[in-house]
């Protein structure tokens, strides 16, 4: 959908219509005055059809090969991420929670809240959780019937490998769900086939898309046990047992409420974009971006580690590096960003935050340049705080990595 613009007086992005307006004066028509309406492409759309949210709903489903029912939900990615815990834990049920980052952590928090009695597995944050110690966790406690899973912490930086533990817990016959907001469009995400019941996304990491609307998949024995679940959200912003209910088994033919328009159109233009490009070239782009970012850094030197040990364990959308002994890392970044306050640095969140740099090349910054440009930039500010630094080395480093086609 779009709206056609004419650049006028007030610069490009807006349209001025002018139209006579006629004022009464004692009853009589006197003089034809002119008034400007200012219209805006991003105000005055046509409004956002049932058929053309539907439509929308099946090509996210696409984009995860998936038969599943797919529930776009109207906000950041936390909301179907709490609606899932909430209407799949239930009071007196037993979940195993895996933390390998933050966003573990708050399902925790969140499954306690629901009454479950929750077992953590929780991993140090440079590495990832193996298959193996799932299945452990699991032989230990047989009550479990709920597992929670990051796929990719871009937080850390780490990811899991799903597809091994997805069969762990398909064979022990719990509820599975998975937190995909960073991995999807970095790496494969298949989940019918790893058997996953929840798989929830957000379009802002590697998708490129907006932060402000996300989408959940919803398998048919996870229907059956939020409906059961006399403590899943109903009536409630949190439910997706309201969008089962009252829009799929209503045929997609009313919305619950007015749906966020400029969320959902760009949504779907990120989708469009996804599709012109390839996921799978998507996919490569993210993972030439993690190889060349991690071995540019080692070459860089100056103190600068790969924050997750082992690059197996790395996750595409995101390169987590620890900081040299005695710099503090968000002094680092803050001096990195001096000169380009745009580029993909950040510190690492919370206690972290002294010790971590974070490189953010998903979405647009998924490229050579910007891995280059981050890479240069904590360079300089390495050789500001007398650490010796090798451009040259790092510049070789990251074309060895990511070689120009």
């Amino acid at each position: 959908m779009s709206s056609t613009v004419r650049g006028g007086a007030r610069g490009p992005g807006y349209a001025s219509t002018q139209a006579p307006v006629r004022t009464q004066h004692r009853g009589t028509p006197t003089r034809s005055e002119e008034s400007t309406t200012v219209t805006h492409p991003f105000l005055d759309l046509a409004p956002l059809t049932a058929a053309h949210f539907a439509a929308i709903e099946k090509r996210v489903a696409g984009l995860l090969a998936t038969e599943q029912d797919v529930v776009i939900t109207q906000g950041e990615a936390l909301l179907p991420l709490e609606g899932c815990i909430r209407g799949g834990a239930r009071p007196g049920s037993t979940a195993l929670n895996v933390v390998t980052g933050p966003y573990g952590q708050t399902f925790g928090n969140w499954l306690r809240d629901c009454g479950a009695n929750v077992v953590d597995l929780a991993v140090p944050f440079h590495t990832a959780v193996t298959a193996v110690q799932v299945a452990r966790a699991l032989a230990e406690h047989p009550e479990i019937d709920f597992v929670s899973l990051v796929h990719a912490e871009a937080a850390t930086g780490n990811t899991n490998p799903v597809a091994e533990i997805g069969e762990v817990v398909r064979s022990h016959g719990a509820l599975f769900m998975l937190d995909a907001v960073a991995s999807v469009g970095a790496e494969p995400l298949l989940p019918d086939v790893w058997g996953v019941d929840l798989c929830v996304i957000g379009a802002q990491k590697a998708m490129g898309g907006p932060a402000g609307v996300s989408a959940v998949s919803v398998s048919g024995r996870a229907w059956e046990r939020i409906a059961a679940n006399p403590q899943a959200p109903r009536r409630s912003y949190l439910s997706l047992l309201d969008w089962k209910e009252r829009w799929i088994d209503g045929g997609r033919r009313a919305l619950l409420h007015a749906p966020a328009q400029l969320e959902m159109l760009a949504l779907e233009a990120c989708v469009e974009r996804i599709e012109a490009e390839g996921l799978d070239a998507l996919m490569a782009r993210h993972a030439s971006a993690a190889a060349a970012t991690r071995a540019g850094a080692v070459a860089l030197g100056g103190g600068l580690s790969p924050y997750v040990h082992e690059a197996k364990d790395a996750a595409p959308v995101a390169t987590t590096l620890r900081a040299p002994a005695g710099v503090d890392a968000s002094e680092l970044v803050a001096r990195a960003l001096a000169a380009d306050p745009s580029l993909p640095l950040i510190a690492g969140g919370g206690a972290l935050s002294k010790e971590m740099i974070r490189v953010n090349h998903y979405g647009v910054d998924a490229t050579r340049g910007a891995v280059r440009s981050s890479l240069a930039a904590l360079g300089s500010a390495l050789a500001d705080a007398g650490r010796q630094v090798d451009f040259e080395a790092a510049r070789k480093a990251v074309s060895e990595a990511w070689p120009s086609e």
